[in-house]
């Protein structure tokens, strides 16, 4: 099944059901009136929906749907009990820690690193990053993220698996520069995040088909800066830790609640040779951040030569399935100052 968040005007908005193929939405009210509440309900109402899914698909309910607009939408979760956000792709990791002349602990390979961000206030897919001052270091990070239902302390990484009920795309926007003060004082990260954006349509693991592998989606996840190809890993690769052992690390002394929204981390693919990667346009995967373009750079320059995020620059972030048809629809924003 695939579900949206129609912007209603409220704060949590209406749940929507969208097409498999992202043409039509439809509002079901009779079965729960936003995303929260059917996943506190999963069991029962679910199945329920599956059912209104597949004559949704089929053409039905003409009258009662609408067309997809993405404009119209809400984060799938305008705003969630809990977001937080690891670091699978110990690649990524490795990269950014290099830019900062930090070394990388061999233990990030055994166990996840992981930070709880703020999850009040989540940016619809269309919605611009604004941001103070460009001097803040604005970058992008695309991601995967999945949304559990109810999670028991002290779950297996195994059966963690079953409590995947969503997944989305992320932009987990990162203010660069804020970053190593912060860290500097022992506590993570807090003003270096903002308020990340999701992608349009949040989508149940069944319909990724033989892409979704062991709690992996195996799938290239692509970025675009001002129209240009940036990134086209692929997610399902180099990944270290999969999705049942974040949701088992993060509920490892705590039960998560339904609706709870896990993050991958920035996806990131090594070289064939064990390298950082090459940018697309040289034939490579590209990269999921500026931060690893700029470390890339450096590494063989001495120096980055690229620029993090400045006002008027746009990001788009999507996934297509094997036969070129979105998924989840597109993340598309524009860096915007904020004016207060």
């Amino acid at each position: 099944m695939k579900f949206a968040t129609l912007n209603n005007g409220s704060r949590d908005g209406q749940l929507m059901l969208v097409s498999r193929d992202l043409s039509r939405m439809m509002p079901i009210p009779d079965l729960a009136p936003t995303l929260q509440a059917l996943l506190d309900d999963w069991a029962r109402l679910s199945p329920l929906a599956a059912g209104l899914y597949e004559a949704l698909c089929a053409g039905e309910y003409q009258e009662s749907s609408r067309p997809f607009r993405v404009e119209q939408l809400l984060s799938p979760l305008p705003r969630a009990y809990q977001w937080a956000d690891g670091s699978a792709y110990v690649n990524h990791v490795e990269l950014v820690r290099k830019a900062r002349k930090a070394e990388m602990p061999e233990s990030f390979w055994t166990d996840p690193l992981m930070y709880q961000g703020g999850s009040d206030s989540f940016l619809a897919p269309t919605e611009p990053i604004r941001v103070a001052g460009e001097d803040y270091g604005i970058d992008l990070e695309a991601e995967i993220a999945v949304v559990t239902g109810d999670v028991a302390m002290g779950i297996s990484p195994l059966a963690a698996r079953g409590a995947i009920r969503l997944l989305m795309l992320v932009n987990d926007v990162s203010l660069r520069n804020l970053i190593p003060n912060e860290l500097a004082k022992g506590f993570g990260f807090f003003q270096s995040k903002p308020s990340s954006a999701f992608s349009p349509v949040a989508v149940t693991p069944d319909e990724l088909g033989c892409a979704w592998i062991d709690a992996k989606l195996h799938r290239p996840l692509l970025s675009w800066l001002n129209g240009q190809p940036l990134g086209r890993p692929d997610a399902g690769v180099d990944m270290t830790f999969d999705f049942g052992q974040l949701i088992a690390h993060a509920a490892k002394t705590r039960p998560l609640a339904a609706g709870c929204i896990i993050g991958s981390g920035t996806v990131s693919n090594r070289d064939d040779d064990g390298g950082p990667g090459q940018p697309v346009a040289e034939g490579g995967l590209g990269y999921s951040c500026l931060a690893e373009v700029r470390t890339v750079e450096t590494l063989a320059h001495g120096k980055p030569s690229t620029p993090f995020l400045r006002f008027g620059d746009t990001v788009k972030i999507e996934m297509l399935d094997a036969e070129g048809r979105s998924i989840f629809g597109a993340i598309e924003q524009r860096v915007e100052p904020y004016t207060g």
